[in-house]
C-alpha cells in the first residue's frame, strides 16, 4: 500500500512545491514507485515536471468533482518511477462544487482508493491555503511534511497550520502524523538561519529532518525548464540535499 505524504503549509514561497517535485523525484530515482498529485490550481507542480495545462484534458479537477478516475489522468514523467496526476486552474472551482457534495472532505481519498497499491509513495502538493482542497489533502494523507523557510516570521500562522491538523486528527482522519519538518533556504553563514532552524527544532521536538534545504539558484532555475533538479543538476547543492533527504524518509520506513 503506497503511504500518502501531504506537503503543507498555508504560507506561500516556503519552498513547498519545490519539495514536492524534488523529494518525489529523488524518491522515483532510488526506484521507489512514485505518484505525485498537484492539487493546486496554480498548476506549478504540473508544470515543474514539464507538464503544462494545454497537455492535458484530465485533471485533478475533473477527478475530484467524480467526472472522471484517477487512473484516467495520470500521466508518465522523465523519470521512469515517477508518475504524476496534473492540476489546471479549473481546480479553482473544485472549493466551491465540493461544498454541497456528501462528505466533501473524503472525496481525495476515495479517488485514490482504487489506485494506491500501485504506488510506494503518494506526494500530494497543497494550496497554500487552509480551504477545502487542503482539507481533502490531510483527510486523505497518513502524515504531513511542513517545508519552513529560514527567514523572519518563519513560524507565523504555524499554530493555525497545526490547528487545522489536530481537527483533521480528530474529526477526518485520527492516523494523520507530522511527517517531519523541513528546514527550506537556509544558509548556515547566516545567523538568522541558525537561529530560525534553532527556534523550528524548539517548536517541533525530534521533528525537524536532519537536511536542510540550503539556497541554491540551481534549484530555483528548474522549474522553468519543466526539469526537477537531479535531471536539471544532480551535482547541485539542491539536488545532493533532496536526494539526502529522500534517504531520510525512506529510512524513516
Amino acid at each position: 500500500m503506497g503511504k500518502i505524504m501531504a506537503v503543507a503549509n498555508q504560507k506561500g514561497g516556503v519552498g513547498k512545491t519545490t519539495t514536492a517535485i524534488n523529494l518525489s523525484s529523488c524518491l522515483a530515482a532510488a526506484e521507489k514507485k512514485t505518484l505525485i498529485v498537484d492539487l493546486d490550481p496554480q498548476a506549478n507542480t504540473s508544470s515543474g515536471l514539464g507538464c503544462y495545462a494545454k497537455d492535458t484534458d484530465i485533471t485533478a479537477y475533473e477527478v475530484l468533482i467524480g467526472n472522471a478516475s484517477a487512473a484516467d489522468a495520470i500521466v508518465s514523467t522523465m523519470l521512469p518511477y515517477l508518475s504524476l496526476l496534473p492540476s489546471h486552474v479549473r481546480l479553482v472551482g473544485a472549493e466551491v462544487e465540493l461544498v454541497p457534495m456528501v462528505a466533501r472532505e473524503h472525496k481525495l481519498k476515495e479517488v485514490l482508493a482504487p489506485i494506491l497499491s500501485n504506488y510506494e509513495y503518494i506526494i500530494i502538493d497543497c494550496p497554500p491555503s487552509l480551504g477545502l482542497l487542503t482539507l481533502n489533502t490531510l483527510t486523505a494523507a497518513d502524515s504531513v511534511i511542513i517545508p519552513i523557510q529560514c527567514e523572519y516570521y518563519a513560524l507565523e500562522g504555524m499554530g493555525q497550520l497545526l490547528n487545522s491538523i489536530n481537527l483533521v486528527q480528530m474529526h477526518l482522519n485520527p492516523e494523520l502524523q507530522i511527517e517531519g519538518v523541513l528546514l527550506t533556504m537556509y544558509d548556515g553563514r547566516l545567523n538568522l538561519s541558525r537561529q530560525v532552524a534553532e527556534e523550528t527544532r524548539k517548536y517541533f521536538p525530534e521533528k525537524v529532518y536532519s537536511t536542510a534545504i540550503n539556497r541554491n539558484v540551481r534549484l530555483s532555475e528548474a522549474p522553468s525548464f519543466g526539469k526537477p533538479i537531479i535531471l536539471y543538476d544532480i551535482l547541485s547543492t539542491g539536488a545532493q540535499n533532496y536526494i539526502s533527504l529522500a534517504k531520510e524518509i525512506i529510512s524513516n520506513g
